[in-house]
Formats: C-alpha cells, sequence, structure tokens
C-alpha cells in the first residue's frame, strides 16, 4: 500500500514538474526573432503592411519580427511555408484572400488546405477597393458604367495585377454582380496595371485606396465607388458599389496567423501583443498614411471570415467560369 502511495505521489510530482515547464516555456515565448512570411514582393500592400505590424508587434513581444517576403504561385510558395513550419509561433504568416480564398479556385494543385492548415490568430487589416475609370470613359456613377457595358458587351475592359489576385476577382465579382462582361486584362503586379489604366489603355479598374487616392485627388482617374459595405473616411462624399443596387462587397483584408495545431496559449498571447501593436500610436499613424484601417478580431471571428471568403469566391470563380490551370 505504501509502494502504491509512492509511486503515486512521483507519477504526480512529475506531472505537475512537466506542466510547470510546459508553463515556463511558454512564459519564456519568444526568446529568438519570429519570422513573419509575406507572401508577395517587397514594397506591395501585403509587405507594407507586415512591416507596419511587425515593428509594433516586435516592441509588444520584445524580439524582433523578420518580415520575409516569399513571393511566387500568387502567393501559395510564401503560405505553404507556414502550413508545414512546427507550430511553436516562431514562423508566421501575414495572410490575404489571394492565397488563402481564392487561389484554392483556381490551381488543381494546392500544397495545404486553407481551413485545416492554418491557425487563425486575428484580423489585423482592412483596406477598401476603389472602382475607377479612366477619365475618356463618359461615366460618372455605377449606373452609367453598367448601362454603358451592357450596351457594348465584350468591349470594355479592367486590368488587375495578376490572375486571382483581390483586384481581379473584385472585377469579376462586379461582371457577375451587375450581370455584364467587362474583360480581364492582367498585368505583372498592379502598378503596371495602374499605369495602363493611366494611360487609356485600358477603361477601368479595382485597386487599392492608397495607391488610388492620389491619381483620383490629381483628376487622372475618376473614382465611382469603394468596394467594402462602408463608405471610406478618406472620401466620404464617394458612394458604396452596394449603394446601387448590387450585391457587392469586398475589400483588401490581412491577417496573422501560424500553423496548425499552434498551441492557444500562444494564439491567446500573440493576439493580445498585435491588438496592442495595432492600437500603438506610430502603427494607426502608419497605417492610416496607407489608408488601411487597423481592426483586431478573435481568432474565431477571423476563422469564420476564412470560410466566408472561400465559399464566396469559389462561386465567383464557377460564375465566372474561370478555369483551373
Amino acid at each position: 500500500m505504501k509502494l502504491l502511495h509512492l509511486t503515486t505521489f512521483v507519477t504526480c510530482a512529475l506531472a505537475a514538474t512537466y506542466a510547470g515547464a510546459q508553463i515556463t516555456n511558454s512564459g519564456n515565448y519568444p526568446n529568438r526573432p519570429i519570422r513573419m512570411i509575406a507572401p508577395s514582393s517587397a514594397g506591395g500592400p501585403v509587405d507594407v503592411i507586415a512591416r507596419a505590424i511587425g515593428v509594433s508587434l516586435g516592441d509588444m513581444l520584445g524580439q524582433q519580427i523578420v518580415v520575409d517576403n516569399r513571393a511566387g504561385a500568387a502567393g501559395l510558395i510564401g503560405a505553404e511555408i507556414v502550413a508545414k513550419s512546427a507550430p511553436d509561433g516562431y514562423t508566421l504568416l501575414m495572410g490575404f484572400s489571394g492565397p488563402l480564398a481564392i487561389v484554392p479556385h483556381l490551381v488543381k494543385s494546392v500544397p495545404y488546405d486553407t481551413n485545416k492548415d492554418f491557425t487563425p490568430i486575428t484580423l489585423a487589416a482592412s483596406a477598401p477597393y476603389v472602382l475607377l475609370v479612366h477619365p475618356s470613359l463618359p461615366v460618372k456613377s455605377v449606373k452609367e458604367l453598367v448601362a454603358l457595358a451592357k450596351s457594348q458587351p465584350g468591349k470594355l475592359n479592367f486590368a488587375s495585377g495578376g490572375t486571382g489576385v483581390g483586384i481581379h476577382m473584385a472585377g469579376e465579382l462586379f461582371n457577375v454582380a451587375a450581370g455584364v462582361k467587362i474583360t480581364h486584362v492582367p498585368y505583372k503586379g498592379a502598378g503596371p496595371g495602374m499605369t495602363a489604366l493611366l494611360a487609356g489603355e485600358v477603361n477601368m479598374m479595382f485597386n487599392g485606396l492608397s495607391a488610388a487616392l492620389p491619381q483620383v485627388k490629381a483628376g487622372r482617374l475618376r473614382a465611382l465607388a469603394v468596394g467594402a459595405d462602408k463608405r471610406s473616411a478618406l472620401l466620404p462624399e464617394l458612394p458604396t458599389v452596394a449603394e446601387s443596387g448590387l450585391q457587392f462587397n469586398t475589400s483588401g483584408w490581412y491577417g496573422l496567423l501560424g500553423p496548425a495545431n499552434l498551441p492557444r496559449a500562444l494564439v491567446t498571447k500573440l493576439r493580445a501583443d498585435t491588438l496592442r501593436a495595432l492600437a500603438a500610436p506610430e502603427t494607426k499613424e502608419r497605417m492610416t498614411a496607407l489608408a488601411v484601417e487597423t481592426i483586431g478580431s478573435t481568432p474565431e471571428a477571423f476563422a469564420d471570415l476564412l470560410k466566408q471568403e472561400y465559399a464566396q469566391w469559389g462561386k465567383v470563380v464557377k460564375a465566372a467560369g474561370i478555369k483551373q490551370q
């Protein structure tokens, strides 16, 4: 009987020691720099937002956040790195709609499952898309654009930064919502697409507000509407596309994720520190300069958004008749 008690005591003591070690290890996190994968090229919106958040988040965590640009395959390469990394909190993803919600419907062989191979931490920021047209196009509202497109089926076109990116799919969603056929013209990045629109090589384009604002204010492009569910404080006079009666709501969003099975304690810590970083005055100043709105959400709300976006873009890809490659 005494032996049994002794065995039980030793077992409980070892379990307590192990649990204590786990708590201590979690409490020591992070004890080395953290890599944040930005699945895009340097200088793009994903990269700029990752760096803006990374500086403040590193201050909160007491460790450097190293932004690692892994462009290629419309973001799949960078996302795959995180999906296949160890769930220890030292490899994170600045995720966005392209590799997580859109491209999986366009590519036959995707090296991960969006809803199973990642741990959502928090939605961090959102940037509205703006519907832009060249000033030579004789339209000043969404309704006039739809009427013109219907009167000239297939003749109008829109630029994007490449097949599968968010601004491409915003154009396809517009086609579906308005019942029109405006031809997609992909460019190698949003910048070249914008240059083509400014030159009048294409008729319209959805683009991020930060890139659009200087051109709109200078009168080089005409803004018809914002794509989000509410007007932008930076252009309050500009209506939403939905105000014209279309079922349309999309914007660029950016969120922090880890690989699957990231311990809950790390998720809680990373979310709390990210929210603190987003609330920091210097972060808000950087984001405002980019025309980006800071958000912050629960992991559950972010997971729900991923599922909704994944389902929505699957329907749009099918309705638009875009074939998998």
